[in-house]
């Protein structure tokens, strides 16, 4: 019994980390080659994991990580320069964090968080473009200790 309590006590705390892949960055300018508006760099409808691409993950209709699929609900999450999130890059109307959903806090153009508020969060002046990111969850094989430089960037972001 001992033995049983000891294990789930020492398995239980292990916490999932989480890093995140850059899909590209939302943006118009066509010659960023980041952009997922350039058809030659992360806009390529060739790229394995391009959100332009209809056969990868991320942009087939039928994949529950596409921004495409109406039904999606682990589509690619947007953040803007300063690391805030900016909601889920979604064609699906009825997700609470998608950019399409018209009554969500990131699809409504009326809420400051929203991408489609050209006064808000959409604003093309504070920032050019937004970062589309998606977050894959692994068991963190580290001992869980930061670093100065971890420490730093998210003072920053805060």
């Amino acid at each position: 019994m001992r033995v049983v309590f000891l294990l789930l006590l020492l398995l239980l705390p292990l916490p999932l980390s989480v890093h995140a892949e850059d899909l590209g960055e939302l943006s118009a300018n066509p010659f960023n080659p980041d952009s997922t508006s350039n058809p030659f760099g992360a806009g390529s409808p060739f790229k394995p994991d391009g959100l332009n691409n209809p056969f990868s993950p991320y942009g087939s209709p039928f994949s529950n990580q596409s921004a495409t699929n109406p039904y999606a609900t682990d589509a690619p999450r947007l953040y803007d320069q300063q690391g805030q999130y900016r909601g889920k890059l979604s064609t699906n109307p009825y997700d609470p964090d998608s950019t399409s959903n018209p009554y969500g806090r990131y699809g409504n153009p009326y809420s400051q968080d929203s991408i489609k508020n050209p006064f808000g969060a959409g604003s093309p002046w504070p920032a050019l473009f937004m970062t589309v990111r998606r977050e894959i969850a692994e068991p963190r094989r580290e001992s869980g200790a930061r670093s100065q430089e971890d420490l730093r960037r998210t003072r920053a972001v805060r």
